[in-house]
């Protein structure tokens, strides 16, 4: 059975930590920021943990993501 390919535009949206935790940016954080206030823009650079079932997702379409050393 052939490798597994890896989901690209996934992959560039998602980041593994050290622990296993993955990370995901906030939605609306690149556009129309001027209208923001600068508090909901430092709000939306920040990372936030991918839990329950998008988790599952991302782990399907990035099957070698949890792997180290590759």
């Amino acid at each position: 059975m052939p490798k597994m390919k890896t989901k690209k535009a996934a992959a560039k949206r998602f980041k593994v930590t050290g622990s296993g935790k993955i990370l995901r940016l906030k939605a609306g954080g690149s556009h129309y920021m001027l209208k923001k206030s600068k508090a909901r823009a430092r709000r939306l650079a920040q990372e936030v943990e991918v839990t329950g079932r998008q988790k599952k997702h991302v782990l399907e379409t990035c099957p070698y993501v949890m792997r180290k050393g590759s």
